[in-house]
């Protein structure tokens, strides 16, 4: 028996999904929640196997929460069931410890099977979001995304929305150095600012951790 939690802030949708997945006989769904919080006060995600998480929830977003119950439930196998299908949320939350991608769109047949295949070790995705996957490792083959330590670390300050002055204070460079580097960044990335240069590192999986 697969034990089912589900985070979604729509009702109707989250006792939609419940149903579903409750009418399969190998399916049971053990905890409902409206919102991260919610769950992380119940504190019941380690009785389930499979977590179906929204990303656009109250308070804490998704894609952060993927990750907390990641350092918190090490063996829970979350799967992100969204209506999002940016690059920037599909790679932050697969980045977070997310095992699949599926769009709200999915069948609930394709969703049963999805479950099914994560728990046997897959990585199901949404048709399209697969593609999207795809083409990101194919860009990154074209691409020069050969960031020195250095810029690895200043990408990863303009990730936390960090000003040129406050990144110079903290990696102990002139603001002029934080400049440079940035416009490195950029070239290597392709990128024309900093919210480009900050979806493209999440992309390639370049913003260390």
């Amino acid at each position: 028996m697969i034990k089912i939690s589900i985070i979604e802030d729509n009702k109707y949708m989250r006792e939609g999904w419940e149903t579903i997945l409750d009418f399969e006989s190998d399916l049971c769904v053990i905890g409902t929640y409206g919102s991260c919080e919610e769950a992380l006060e119940e504190n019941q995600l380690g009785k389930s196997d499979v977590l179906l998480l929204d990303i656009e929830l109250p308070g804490i977003h998704g894609t952060e929460g993927v990750k907390i119950f990641k350092e918190k439930y090490p063996k829970l196998i979350t799967l992100m069931v969204t209506m999002h299908d940016e690059n920037e949320k599909i790679f932050t939350a697969l980045r977070n410890g997310a095992v699949g991608y599926l769009l709200k769109k999915t069948s609930p047949q394709e969703l049963i099977e999805a479950i099914k295949v994560a728990v046997d070790g897959g990585s199901p995705m949404s048709p399209n979001i697969a593609r999207k996957v795809i083409s990101s490792f194919q860009k990154k083959q074209d691409l020069d995304v050969n960031l020195s330590d250095m810029e690895q670390d200043i990408l990863k300050e303009l990730a936390s929305g960090l000003s040129y002055k406050a990144i110079a204070e903290k990696i102990f460079l002139s603001v002029d150095g934080v400049r440079y580097h940035i416009r490195n960044i950029y070239q290597k990335l392709e990128a024309k600012n900093r919210a480009e240069a900050v979806a493209k590192g999440i992309s390639y999986n370049l913003i260390k951790s």
